[in-house]
């Protein structure tokens, strides 16, 4: 992929050649994959789409084993074990589980702000690897000159579960995004790679030491605090789709992903709907060429439609009952598998079935997938995309205030106030300014006037600290332990900042307001209009909608 940087900072060198970016290109330039038979249909999303689709659920009887099942509420990547041959063979499938560090940046996240009922919300980041590292990866991802390759996260998806467990949505980042990827160190190399000071693309995270650096960059861009990842590469997915017998898609005339250039994933299917499985499952997943406009955002959406589908088909009564097709499908689902490690983490398949349990909670009609809004670049960046300013923003609000997506009433509460346990004049506070963005410097003076607000408000502790000026989207208080949290929301209130502003987190030593770039300007502080509205450019797609059919490209139809 070519690296781009923001005008004036020039072009970073190719770091592999990729065409237009991703799986399509060289895909079948051997011609070893173009079979346009009834399985060969189909083209691949963006790196491992396919793979979110996965979603297990036990279905097996009591016995003395138990069986390996696909929950459905985990969409299509969370791949959950149960038991196939005892506890020496869920040992042998936790072997199988690679693991990782849940992040690689320097800043660390805030913690979840708990609702009136005290339950937190959960966000999970599903990473679709294009690796091309083993012999089957190889077979199936094509492109030979990428082969040994450092791989790129070209699916990317944000999965927030709410606190509630009512709703779940999900937002997909195109791969072709750029935007600024923080400082991360590679765990393995120890090689430090510096913050970006220009824009990148967002699927080359993932070579900079994993899915620990792709998860910092999603909580630089959103704010939105990461409590889990999970990331696959291709071989999974052909034995996933086949495990639960197909699954239904529908395109509104003859699609054949191909072009003259031999670019395209294959993909030939037919006017109408058809139940898709195996390599054809992979191919509908990874196809750009013949989908809507033939960029990565049709992609997406085509992977949108297959994710409910898949849901569906699984909530309907779709059974795994074969032993011996169940225990491959572990095999291929564990050794395909990253996730995060630790005392948190779920780096086991126990952790994965509960999870699974407590995610299939959410009705099918809650869940919404959507796209981060976007616009198209200009001049070198005009084949990449960037977020669309003020929608972008938007919708990342709604999923950090926890706000269904789908636009039916949320049964969440505001956050409980906490009485402070000391007067203003005792309540220390330490300023930062960080007005900066991409595209601007910090304004200067900004944490000077706003420690005159505080002081003026009897705040008379308020210090500045001059050290710290990283750049903050959004302006924020934070706090390192409970008893501060009263102390920290009277700051907010005086102010006016929301207290879904005001989190908890170790990263402070002491009550730390961060002036952020939407704070920019003199005088008080204006929340931004919490509109509870998904934007129209997101694409929402409901989870019940069966109706959904791709739009077919100009020229692919045959």
């Amino acid at each position: 992929m070519a690296r781009s940087g923001t005008s004036g900072e020039g072009t970073r060198p190719r770091v592999r050649h990729a065409g237009q970016l991703g799986w399509d290109d060289k895909l079948y330039e051997d011609g070893s994959e173009n079979d346009t038979g009834s399985d060969a249909g189909g083209q691949a999303a963006p790196a491992e789409g396919g793979r979110r689709r996965g979603g297990s659920k036990r279905h097996g009887k009591k016995s003395k084993r138990r069986v390996l099942r696909w929950s459905a509420s985990v969409l299509a990547l969370l791949i959950i074990g149960g038991a196939g041959a005892g506890y020496l063979y869920i040992e042998h499938l936790n072997g199988n589980l690679k693991k990782a560090d849940l992040t690689l940046g320097d800043k660390k996240m805030a913690d979840h702000k708990a609702n009136a009922a005290g339950q937190t919300p959960m966000n999970i980041l599903l990473i679709g690897s294009d690796a091309r590292d083993t012999e089957e990866n190889q077979k199936l991802g094509g492109a030979k000159d990428t082969f040994g390759a450092p791989p790129l996260a070209d699916v990317q998806m944000l999965l927030h579960v709410s606190a509630d467990r009512s709703n779940m949505s999900v937002i997909s980042m195109p791969r072709d995004t750029m935007l600024k990827v923080p400082k991360c160190t590679n765990p393995e190399t120890k090689h430090v790679y510096p913050a970006s000071t220009g824009l990148e693309i967002t699927n080359e995270t993932l070579e900079r030491g994993g899915p620990g650096c792709t998860v910092a960059t999603w909580y630089e861009l959103t704010g939105i605090t990461i409590d889990h990842f999970m990331m696959i590469d291709f071989s999974g997915v052909i034995s996933m789709a086949d495990a639960i017998g197909g699954v239904p898609v529908c395109v509104k005339s003859n699609v054949y992903s191909h072009t003259s250039k031999g670019k395209g994933s294959g993909l030939k299917l037919e006017k109408g709907t058809t139940k898709i499985k195996g390599k054809q499952a992979l191919q509908w997943l990874r196809t750009r060429y013949g989908f809507e406009d033939g960029t990565d955002l049709g992609r997406t959406h085509a992977q949108h439609m297959y994710m409910n589908s898949m849901v569906r088909e699984l909530r309907k009564g779709t059974k795994l009952t074969d032993p011996g097709k169940l225990m491959d499908l572990a095999e291929a689902a564990t050794d395909a598998l990253t996730v995060d490690k630790g005392e948190h983490g779920i780096d086991s398949v126990k952790k994965l079935y509960d999870l699974a349990n407590d995610l299939q909670k959410v009705p099918t009609d809650r869940i919404t997938m959507t796209t981060m809004p976007n616009v198209y670049g200009t001049g070198a960046l005009k084949e990449r995309v960037l977020p669309k300013p003020g929608e972008a923003e938007q919708l990342f609000q709604m999923v950090r205030d926890d706000v269904p997506l789908d636009g039916k009433a949320s049964k969440r509460k505001a956050p409980a106030a906490k009485k402070p346990t000391a007067p203003p004049a005792e309540i220390p506070v330490t300023v930062r300014n960080g007005t900066g963005t991409a595209t601007d410097y910090a304004v200067k003076g900004r944490a000077t006037a706003v420690k005159d607000l505080l002081t003026a408000k009897d705040f008379t502790r308020t210090t500045i600290d001059a050290q710290n000026t990283d750049p903050a989207k959004r302006t924020g208080i934070l706090y390192p332990s409970v008893d501060m949290e009263g102390n920290a929301q009277a700051v907010a209130k005086a102010l006016g900042i929301p207290l879904t502003a005001v989190k908890k987190s170790t990263d402070v030593s002491g009550i730390t307001l961060t002036v952020g770039a939407d704070w920019r300007e003199d005088g008080d502080y204006h929340a931004p209009d919490a509109k509870e509205k998904t934007p129209d450019s997101a694409r929402a797609l409901n989870g019940q909608d069966d109706k959904a059919c791709m739009d077919i490209q100009p020229g692919f139809g045959w």
